[in-house]
């Protein structure tokens, strides 16, 4: 018997709360009938809110902190997933998969890393990823390692002559998507589809898409307080409310866009007779902002940063209807390839959800975690000058249905620890977090900070901080 397809499409900086199921102001009608066809959780989490470890954390099950992709794969340091590395990818095609990977790679080291001029014409962060044990298993190719002009975007297949796109990004992701799984006979095909947008810049967006929010006043959580609003990863952020309001038109234009795209898998899919044979899982690689808690961008602990859209389909096996089972992205490997019936290799560090999605039950005392390092020369330069393990510094957190507990020892040497308590149910905006100097302060957040310190042993995923005991 023919085993199932498996079509893995996320976006980039694309939070859970953006759809129209969450939010009245944008339009994703495809998404949302999408939601009401498949499992679906509100529960899921990026284990690491970033662009290269969330991906290092997609296709093989380990935490980032454990690849070494603990930080984006950019220039000056060499950062990449090693082609030592066991990815689902790999595993599929032992199984008789036709793999496939389309989109943003961004698991390569710069090809400036190593040469001044690259005969791909790679530049910034980008790369040619020739064929080889870089692409960790997957046969068909039509990626790029890290660009973000979504209007003008180039791509490699197997040489290092660029490939220019003649339309927005993911419409040409999306006709290449359809392409491959349409040249896809007798075997079964593993598909993953990586769209950048929603990713900055935000208004590299087609027209058609931001007319529909043109003259949009954006309706702001509570949580979107001031006039400026800062990257707190350095880059440069909003001046202004009104500057913040047409990044949120822009930003919902792209994802009424991604909404387009998708609908276009989902009906060629049926045309095809292929749809009910199909794993489909829609989601995200992180959140953004969008002006929250003064920030915008990610990798921060609060919701709009970690929280992802997390729905997949396959009638076979998977109940209907929201579960809101927690999620963190290493569970993503042992839980396909569960559905799959394929043995689950050693190396995936993430839980099998499979069993618990298809009874449609939740595990008792569920947490998921996250974590976040520094990744930015300003910040690795100030650990390498004081010979201190970048891999230690951050914040990690542990995340329950009712609480979020957050061990925040910053991005510099030299800054204090802080111990943040969030009750999920009363304060939903996180706007009024229980700040100690230590955690043994208050009862539940001295449980909670025991449950993150053993998850911290058991992974070896350490942050610098020393806890006064009171």
């Amino acid at each position: 018997m023919k085993r199932p397809n498996l079509l893995v499409v996320f976006a980039d900086q694309w939070r859970n709360t953006a759809r129209g199921i969450h939010d009245p102001q944008i339009v994703t009608p495809n998404m949302d009938q999408f939601a009401e066809e498949a499992f679906s959780t509100d529960q899921a989490v990026s284990g690491c809110p970033l662009c290269s470890p969330y991906r290092s954390e997609l296709l093989t099950g380990r935490r980032a902190v454990h690849t070494g992709v603990f930080g984006n794969c950019m220039t000056g340091y060499d950062m990449c997933l090693s082609p030592d590395e066991l990815c689902i990818s790999q595993v599929l095609k032992e199984y008789g998969y036709r793999t496939g990977y389309i989109g943003k790679w961004h698991l390569d080291s710069p090809e400036l890393n190593s040469v001044s001029h690259p005969v791909s014409g790679a530049e910034g962060w980008d790369a040619y990823t020739p064929p080889g044990k870089m692409r960790h298993g997957f046969e068909y190719w039509h990626a790029y390692n890290a660009w973000n002009d979504h209007l003008q975007m180039h791509y490699w297949e197997d040489s290092s002559e660029k490939i220019y796109a003649d339309a927005w990004s993911p419409v040409h992701e999306t006709d290449k998507a359809l392409e491959f799984m349409g040249s896809v006979k007798e075997q079964p095909f593993a598909l993953f589809l990586s769209w950048n947008p929603p990713h900055p810049p935000f208004e590299r967006v087609p027209k058609e898409y931001y007319n529909r929010y043109r003259n949009l006043e954006p309706d702001l959580p509570p949580n979107v307080e001031g006039e400026r609003f800062d990257n707190q990863t350095g880059e440069p952020g909003f001046g202004s409310r009104e500057e913040l309001a047409e990044a949120v038109r822009c930003y919902y234009a792209a994802i009424t866009g991604l909404d387009e795209q998708f609908g276009r898998i989902v009906s060629w899919l049926k045309e095809m007779e292929l749809y009910d044979q199909t794993i489909v899982l829609l989601t995200a690689d992180h959140g953004e902002h969008l002006g929250a808690h003064g920030y915008v961008g990610k990798h921060t602990w609060y919701e709009e940063s970690i929280n992802i859209p997390f729905l997949m389909r396959y009638p076979e096996k998977l109940p209907a209807g929201r579960n809101d089972i927690s999620v963190e992205t290493v569970d993503i490997v042992p839980t396909l390839l569960g559905l799959l019936d394929i043995a689950i290799p050693p190396s995936a560090e993430g839980r099998c959800l499979a069993d618990w999605i298809m009874c449609g039950k939740k595990p008792e005392n569920e947490a998921v975690y996250s974590s976040a390092y520094i990744s930015r020369d300003i910040f690795l330069e100030a650990y390498k000058e004081k010979g201190l393990d970048p891999k230690r510094s951050g914040w990690r957190c542990i995340r329950t249905p009712e609480y979020k507990y957050v061990i925040e020892k910053g991005y510099m040497p030299e800054q204090i620890p802080r111990f943040l308590l969030f009750d999920r149910i009363a304060d939903p905006y996180e706007m009024s977090p229980l700040i100690c100097r230590s955690p043994w302060e208050q009862p539940v957040m001295a449980r909670l900070h025991s449950r993150l310190m053993k998850h911290m042993e058991e992974t070896g995923d350490f942050v610098d901080c020393v806890i006064p005991r009171v």
